[in-house]
């Protein structure tokens, strides 16, 4: 990118003198600034804290020499910019939400299909920085110059509306939901209903205003932008799920010496480990309290019904392995899954 080029970027995505003079001080003090960006508000009880532990563990394993000059709620680079801005080198690390890039990196749909894995425990597991699949991903996202280096695997995405609850696949037929990304649209088209693609921040006025009728998401956006306040209806089968990772460039992280290849390697799994663990704390000890609290009817769809739901989504795998184009990868990501 051109020094013009990546001026233009920086003044657009909102960068400042601050935080030109915060890389400065980052310098002076004898550390390689690392620009990290990301939409996420300190707000995310639940995934703010594993963002602030792979910092810290960058910092620490890296002894000092890879500091973190963090923009954090799209202060750099709003949800759209992300991916752009990372691959022009405005950020070096970003933390972002997979339903946001999946569309751009069809590998990372494997972890959004719904009820792709029998249970969260699955789920997380499969989704270990370690593990086979995340090999298989990086194998992918190097072909397009991306590393993902760990993430925190959500709890299941459910579906959340205001006016009635469903049920069954007949029920969502006709509603406007919110959805963050592709294999989210494709899931709420299978079940009849019409899919609304917007921020987490435009939410609570689009329910309020009556512009969507609900939204598919995990318990953590619910709670972390008030929609409790709103929604009265939570359906409760794994109709999609996502993770919030950490990538960088390929390219960027292969110019890191081996020492600090190692520590942006132990951050990632810090991330999946320590943050996933605080993440589901959260959600189990706070934030499905302050759903029922907020007068939210939970409902669990069970047997033949469960059943309804697998069978209204299943053409979701086949949209997901067109997007990926060669069935031999996208039939391996599915096997470790059932295999995690």
């Amino acid at each position: 990118m051109t020094g013009f080029g990546r001026r233009a970027f920086l003044a657009a995505a909102g960068l400042g003198v601050a935080g030109l003079a915060g890389c400065a001080r980052a310098e002076a003090a004898g550390a390689a600034p690392v620009t990290t960006a990301t939409y996420i508000p300190k707000s995310y009880d639940d995934l703010y804290p594993g963002i602030q532990t792979f910092m810290d563990t960058l910092a620490a394993r890296s002894g000092g020499r890879m500091q973190s000059d963090m923009f954090d709620s799209g202060a750099l680079l709003g949800a759209e910019q992300l991916l752009p801005g990372l691959l022009l080198g405005v950020a070096d690390v970003m933390f972002q939400t997979s339903s946001y890039v999946s569309s751009s990196y069809p590998i990372l749909g494997a972890l959004e299909l719904p009820f792709g894995a029998e249970d969260y425990a699955k789920q997380r597991r499969a989704a270990d920085p370690d593990g086979p699949l995340y090999a298989l991903i990086n194998e992918q996202l190097a072909a397009q110059n991306a590393r993902l280096l760990g993430g925190m695997p959500c709890t299941f995405e459910y579906l959340w509306t205001v006016n009635r609850p469903i049920r069954e696949p007949a029920d969502a037929r006709g509603l406007r939901i919110r959805v963050a990304g592709e294999i989210e649209g494709e899931t709420v088209k299978a079940l009849g209903g019409a899919p609304v693609f917007m921020g987490s921040s435009e939410v609570f006025e689009a329910l309020e205003r009556g512009t969507i009728d609900g939204l598919m998401s995990y318990l953590g956006t619910v709670v972390s932008r008030d929609l409790q306040e709103i929604i009265r209806y939570g359906t409760k089968a794994h109709v999609g799920a996502y993770t919030v990772d950490a990538y960088c460039r390929a390219d960027w992280y292969e110019a890191q010496p081996p020492e600090l290849r190692a520590a942006l390697d132990e951050a990632g799994r810090a991330l999946y480990q320590e943050g996933t663990e605080v993440m589901v704390g959260v959600h189990e000890g706070d934030y499905l309290k302050a759903v029922l609290d907020g007068g939210v009817e939970l409902v669990e769809p069970t047997g033949a019904e469960l059943e309804a739901f697998r069978a209204a989504v299943r053409p979701v795998y086949g949209r997901w392995e067109h997007l990926i184009g060669d069935q031999a990868v996208s039939e391996r990501a599915v096997a470790l899954i059932d295999e995690a």
